[in-house]
């Protein structure tokens, strides 16, 4: 299958709900907090309710799973899977680089990514098997060799599930080209472009990794979480250039 119709539902509907919350960001937003810390709006929530709703008119079959709860078994065997605002504290401030996330899984993998950037007019999208793009352009994960010739995203290092790993990223950062942390989702998207060669999240969820992980493997990246897998429920992830995965595995004590 080529998913056109999910892909071009999926950008659309990621496009509107960015547009809905620079409406509802112009009009003036407060963040609560989450019991796990992390701050939520109104525009999260609103964003959630749009998307969800069009998934059920569009694809009254397929399960939904969203950040801010939604949850839908569905009888298809597929599952949108979304995130209404990924950077929420990047929104909160006024900073450029959160997103909206949105993915079709089916048996484990995804189907179709997107990750749109309202606040700079662009959108990656990937099909499974279709290829990586930001907007029109195909993406390629860099062919960088060495750790030291590397652009390191380190992100969430200021969380306690960060402690553990806080010493081998040191060492990474301490041997790598450069370090930069622009944001989880648009670090990971600049590993597919080609432009980060090793993105590390201590804590994550399903939600911030459906669309993301297709992004890179399409673009010829290589995903994994510190357990070794390709799962996006194991809390952790890492995504890398094909040609550092043997270094980036034994930087975090993991088998080559």
């Amino acid at each position: 299958m080529n998913y056109e119709r999910e892909l071009e539902f999926a950008r659309r509907i990621a496009t509107a709900a960015g547009e809905n919350v620079r409406y509802i960001r112009a009009r003036g937003i407060s963040a609560e907090t989450k019991p796990d810390a992390s701050p939520v709006t109104i525009a999260d929530k609103e964003n959630e309710r749009l998307i969800r709703e069009a998934i059920e008119l569009e694809f009254p079959d397929d399960g939904i799973l969203g950040e801010e709860g939604s949850s839908k078994a569905g009888s298809s065997g597929r599952r949108w899977i979304i995130d209404p605002i990924d950077g929420t504290r990047d929104f909160v401030r006024g900073n450029r680089f959160w997103c909206v996330l949105v993915a079709l899984e089916e048996a484990g993998e995804s189907l179709v990514g997107v990750a749109h950037f309202p606040m700079m007019n662009e959108t990656y999208w990937a099909a499974r098997g279709k290829g990586s793009y930001l907007n029109h352009e195909r993406l390629q994960a860099s062919a960088i060799a060495s750790i030291n010739a590397c652009s390191f995203s380190p992100n969430g290092m200021q969380l306690f599930e960060a402690r553990p790993h806080l010493p081998r990223v040191m060492e990474l950062m301490q041997r790598s080209w450069s370090v930069r942390s622009y944001g989880g989702a648009l670090d990971a998207c600049l590993v597919a472009a080609g432009q980060v060669d090793i993105w590390f999240e201590p804590k994550v969820e399903v939600w911030d990794l459906a669309a993301l992980k297709l992004i890179i493997e399409e673009a010829g990246g290589v995903f994994f979480a510190l357990d070794g897998t390709r799962g996006i429920d194991k809390g952790t992830a890492i995504g890398c250039a094909p040609s550092v995965v043997t270094h980036v595995r034994q930087a975090f004590g993991m088998s080559s």
